[in-house]
């Protein structure tokens, strides 16, 4: 039956229209994505360290070490249209003759995780041995096989810190580095060793190509640390501000045990350094959602009253729902009032360290060379600092 005009219109008009929905809807999608991420959810800084771990490193790792607290305190002050970012940290290690020389004697450590305990735990994990180092191929393998945010607004960087000429290697740095501008991403560079000399062997240009900056550090100084009134009630604290968390799941027991063991690694190192720890769990960067049931609860990524028997920890396995919310509702409480009391010894500590800090600390350390980089390129993207 042929088909009349007056249909034969209505099916073309009708087909146009589905092409049309076909082109649009994918773009209204992605708009209407981008602007409830706005509106919504939280800005992120992400941060990937590249340490070089060839056998004249040791200085520089235990630096990392040691002051990972501190740069997580300083970061955790950070906000953006009056929402806390999110925080992502990865570390690769490159320079290191015991990996293969077919993968560039470096590795990828962690992809980015807001998990702290687990970098802390790595980079007490690094070692030290010789071999070459190929700065091009480390940065290029981070912009590659890092899971890089999308949105130009938040805040994306490198920092890569060695003493070898930057430019070794089959690995271009000029296009590694670009190749991570391309993608938004700023590549900072710390030379360990004389400024002139990193000027020479080609760190200045690794940073500037990206407009980054670069920095150099001696990675052998010892780090000041400065004793605090407060450090050994916020040591205290951190210590029962464990006593909140109650692990579950498969791996919960181990993260449990990880916890403990970065206090006991932070404590090793100094009274300091163990204060600053503690300050960084009262911290919202702090978020053990994956392990602990009272992040987990209150995140809602688990229904207490659905639980089954099997899936509760050993603690929580007899109670019926309504004891199970009461419980952790306290345990909630409890944690809050602890964070809120570590915040304010926090506010007194900032207080009295200003008051004694000397000004030959400011920049010859890791610490201190991320931190200024930070908070100047946060700023840059509209981060407030308190």
């Amino acid at each position: 039956m042929l088909m009349s005009n007056k249909q034969n219109n209505r099916r073309i008009g009708m087909k146009r229209l589905i092409l049309t929905l076909c082109v649009l809807i994918p773009l209204i999608s992605e708009s209407s994505l981008y602007s409830q991420w706005d509106k919504d959810g939280k800005s992120k800084i992400q941060i990937a360290l590249l340490l070089d771990t060839s056998s004249s490193m040791d200085g520089l790792i235990d630096q990392a070490r040691s002051q990972l607290w501190k740069i997580i305190n300083e970061l955790a002050v950070a906000q953006k249209d009056g929402k806390i970012p999110s925080l992502e940290v990865a570390l690769f290690e490159y320079g290191k003759s015991s990996i293969p020389m077919e993968e560039g004697h470096l590795r990828m450590v962690t992809s980015f995780s807001g998990n702290l305990d687990k970098i802390s735990a790595e980079l007490y994990s690094l070692t030290t041995n010789g071999g070459d180092e190929y700065c091009g191929m480390v940065i290029d393998k981070a912009v590659l096989n890092l899971k890089w945010d999308s949105n130009d607004n938040n805040l994306k960087l490198i920092f890569i810190a060695g003493n070898e000429p930057f430019d070794q290697g089959d690995v271009s740095y000029k296009e590694a580095v670009r190749k991570a501008k391309r993608k938004g991403i700023i590549v900072n560079t710390i030379f360990c060793g004389d400024g002139k000399t990193g000027i020479e062997t080609w760190w200045k240009d690794g940073a500037d190509i990206s407009g980054g900056r670069y920095i150099s550090i001696d990675q052998n100084i010892q780090v000041m640390t400065i004793s605090a009134p407060q450090d050994a009630e916020l040591t205290r604290l951190g210590i029962e501000l464990n006593n909140t968390y109650i692990a579950y799941g498969s791996a919960g027991r181990e993260k449990k045990m990880e916890q403990e063991k970065q206090d006991s690694n932070a404590a090793g190192k100094s009274a300091s350094i163990m204060a600053e720890r503690s300050i960084s769990k009262a911290s919202a960067h702090y978020d053990n959602t994956e392990w602990d049931i009272v992040d987990a609860a209150s995140k809602g990524s688990v229904d207490l009253k659905k639980m089954t028997k099997d899936q509760l920890p050993e603690e929580m396995k007899n109670m019926n729902p309504e004891e199970r919310e009461e419980y952790v509702s306290k345990l909630e409480k409890k944690r809050e009032d602890i964070k809120n009391r570590i915040n304010k010894l926090n506010e007194e500590r900032r207080a009295y360290i200003e008051k004694v800090q000397k000004e030959s600390a400011s920049e010859n350390t890791l610490d201190s060379a991320i931190i200024k980089t930070v908070r100047e390129q946060a700023e840059k993207k509209n981060f407030k600092f308190k």
